[in-house]
């Protein structure tokens, strides 16, 4: 499996950005996809997942209501919406994914994943 994640770049706080990973490889619809983030000097975090199916989601507290996720099983493509920016979501987003075929969304940790992507860099000026 190969993931391409982009779509970061520089926003204001206040301002939105999409972020989009895509996957190669093998069944897309079999895979949990994931997005996390690491801050400069901070562990890798978890974000939000979206089920095999895209019929459940899970979000980290730090994004609950600002973010969204969602996925396209015919063009093998998650996305991560992303409003309300704040410095605070500064950090470098990775996309994951974990081979979940018929499970709900359930958050995870960073050692579940079974693939990873190169990440994309977030910047939100204050």
């Amino acid at each position: 499996v190969q993931l391409q994640a982009y779509g970061g770049g520089l926003v204001q706080a206040g301002g939105s950005l999409r972020l989009s990973c895509a996957h190669s490889g093998r069944t897309f619809s079999n895979y949990a996809m994931s997005w996390f983030r690491q801050a400069a000097g901070k562990e890798r975090e978890f974000v939000a997942t979206i089920s095999w199916s895209g019929d459940s989601a899970e979000y980290s507290s730090s994004v609950r209501g600002r973010f969204t996720i969602s996925r396209d099983n015919v063009k093998n493509t998650v996305y991560l919406y992303m409003n309300s920016l704040t410095s605070e979501d500064t950090a470098v987003y990775y996309c994951a994914a974990k081979y979940a075929p018929g499970t709900a969304a359930q958050v995870m940790g960073a050692s579940s994943a079974d693939y990873w992507g190169k990440g994309t860099l977030v910047t939100v000026s204050s």
